[in-house]
């Protein structure tokens, strides 16, 4: 008997035969629809297939079946299935010894490269989750991290960066053991471990299976961490079911063994590692993994290793399109790209320049319960909300009214959610499917509190007892049902592909003696994505601050903020921000941002060269937005 979406089809077909003109006239946005009907059957087909074996016997399988294929390029050098497998096996052995097994947690900071990915399989054959530690983060952010996830142990990878950063707060992770690698003996601090020496030690035999027999599709797979609205990275659960689901996301451009995907994105990203990685090992794909990314070898790295995917974020093809044009552009095997982010603006330049037959533009959220896809090539949109889809969706999706100043949903007379009209900015909802509520008592979206897990959701949205989960980001449909970003709402903004917790920000700034209170926020920053972040500072003595205040709190936020969370702009206000207004106010700080019309306050931009906070000037601000923020 055919199923739902079959029936959509056939009837399709019918109404195709009777007239297909008239039919396109009538519903020209229909065809669109169609294909992701296909795609969404295909997808069903392979979901059931994918959740009939965990992540790790995917691995080892492929392991087994082609040992000698490139698993990752890296820097040069191709790592197998099967060198990677036999390193994950001492991994697996070494980790055993250390008295760690099935159901504990482990912390894992390491670098976009091969001992990250050998070292969480090694991790997972013991049925150990593992916590992925951003490693830009440091200090007290690092430190709250480490221990959201409630550890047992906490692995380094290669780098004195990274071993610097725990040396730091070795006094704060509560004697937590510490196993490096990448040191010989005599460079290992006091108080931590050489991994890489019980790695040579161990034998690379695989562990059997038997060691994770209790691991279920709900057992915790990894801990992958996001900003949201209590202001401290929050460790999301990302169950062996959930992981699996992922790793079929590149089926949206076909992904085949013979795929080799280029990735620059962080492993401890959802993006990177989730879609990117997990992927290549569900197919047997290969990946091209690079440290860092870099504009000017972006497309010498593909060409020179064959690259037929690329990953990306709307920021990364934004940096390559602005690097200076070369005739070999179009010359490549790319014949996909998918990431989110790329906008209306650059959609068609991009595509054009470099060629690229097929883009395709996902909306997602590591603690989400679903995505959305544009493989319609349309430029700027992210996917579709059509009523056909809607009428077939197993997992409903809806743009609702809602207040700027709460970031939750307005209620209609009866309690429940208000749908937007086609144009209009809408808070993005979609329904945590019934089987994913029966799994347990409570929904659960973080490892932490469930206050911190309520805030994701919305009871009752639509009707009684339903349950939706609020991705806190504001879109809009055109009249033919295409779906596009409009905005993030909320104590988060988006800069260089990361999400800013603004209150995160705001309790690190005002750590300093002269600060009364910091209210932070991200702007528009022409010829860039997301929103740059901005602080507007009131002082506990006056309105003026020195310019050792200045160097001082440049200093701090270079020491205590990642990279991407480090304000842009200071505005120093006259008068205290009152909590009862703090929402409301915000919204006029974001409007009027860094516009020197509008600001009467004294403005201020980081002034990287001079490691301090400069005067923004009408004559600074040009050059200023032009570098590369």
């Amino acid at each position: 008997m055919p199923g739902m979406l079959d029936k959509v089809l056939i009837g399709t077909a019918s109404a195709a035969g009777v007239g297909v003109v008239a039919w396109q006239t009538k519903f020209p946005w229909i065809k669109y629809d169609i294909q992701l009907i296909k795609l969404g059957q295909r997808l069903n087909k392979m979901r059931q297939e994918v959740l009939n074996s965990f992540l790790i016997d995917k691995f080892e399988s492929q392991a087994d079946k082609q040992p000698k294929k490139a698993m990752l390029i890296f820097e040069d050098s191709v790592y197998t299935y099967e060198f990677i497998e036999l390193q994950s096996n001492r991994v697996a052995n070494a980790v055993r010894c250390l008295g760690l097994g099935f159901g504990d947690t482990v912390a894992m900071m390491i670098h976009n490269e091969p001992a990250f990915v050998w070292t969480f399989l090694g991790l997972q054959k013991l049925g150990i989750s593992v916590a992925f530690i951003n490693f830009n983060l440091r200090a007290k952010l690092l430190v709250h991290s480490i221990l959201a996830s409630d550890p047992k142990a906490i692995f380094i990878g290669p780098g004195f960066d990274l071993l610097h950063a725990v040396s730091d707060v070795l006094d704060d992770i509560q004697g937590l053991p510490i196993y490096i690698q990448g040191c010989t003996g005599h460079e290992v601090p006091l108080g931590m471990n050489d991994f890489g020496y019980l790695m040579g030690q161990s034998l690379p035999v695989r562990t059997d299976r038997s060691v994770r027999k209790d691991m279920t599709m709900e057992s915790i797979l990894c801990y992958i961490y996001t900003s949201g609205t209590t202001g401290l990275p929050k460790p999301a659960l990302i169950s062996q079911g959930k992981g699996c689901l992922a790793a079929i996301a590149l089926q949206t451009v076909n992904l085949s063994a013979e795929d080799v995907v280029y990735t620059c994105l962080p492993l401890y990203h959802s993006s990177g590692s989730g879609i990117g990685l997990w992927g290549v090992i569900e197919r047997g794909a290969t990946m091209i993994l690079v440290k860092k990314f870099s504009a000017k070898h972006f497309w010498p790295d593909c060409r020179k290793h064959g690259a037929t995917i690329i990953q990306y974020i709307g920021e990364i093809l934004r940096y390559v399109l602005a690097h200076p044009p070369n005739e070999l552009d179009g010359v490549h095997n790319v014949r996909a790209a998918i990431g989110n982010g790329l906008r209306k603006d650059i959609f068609m330049a991009v595509q054009e320049r470099f060629k690229i037959p097929f883009i395709c533009e996902i909306f997602g959220a590591t603690e989400g319960v679903t995505i959305t896809v544009n493989i319609a090539n349309k430029p700027g949109a992210i996917g579709r909300l059509s009523p056909l889809l809607s009428k077939i969706d197993p997992v409903p999706k809806a743009l609702v009214k809602f207040d700027y100043a709460t970031a939750q949903p307005i209620r209609d007379k009866n309690g429940h959610c208000i749908k937007v009209k086609i144009g209009e900015p809408g808070l993005f909802l979609s329904k945590i499917p019934d089987e994913m509520r029966q799994a347990k008592e409570t929904y659960k979206v973080y490892k932490t509190s469930q206050e911190a897990s309520e805030k994701k959701l919305v009871r009752n949205a639509f009707a009684d007892g339903d349950l939706y989960f609020n991705f806190g980001d504001v879109f809009y449909l055109d009249k033919d049902y295409f779906l596009y970003f409009h905005d993030r709402i909320g104590d988060t903004f988006r800069w260089k592909g990361e999400n800013v917790s603004t209150t995160e920000v705001a309790n690190i700034l005002s750590l300093l003696p002269f600060i009364s209170d910091a209210n932070v926020y991200g702007v528009q920053v022409p010829g860039h994505d997301g929103r740059a972040g901005m602080a507007a500072i009131t002082l506990k003595e006056g309105d003026k601050i020195t310019e050792a205040q200045l160097k001082q709190l440049y200093r701090l936020c270079e020491d205590d903020l990642a990279s991407y969370a480090r304000p842009l702009f200071l505005r120093i206000l006259s008068q205290s921000v009152l909590t009862s207004t703090f929402k409301q106010l915000k919204i006029d700080l974001v409007q009027e941002g860094y516009d020197l019309t509008k600001v009467t306050d004294p403005l201020y931009y980081r002034n990287s060269s001079a490691q301090t906070y400069s005067t923004l000037t009408a004559q600074v601000l040009p050059t200023f937005l032009q570098s590369r923020l």
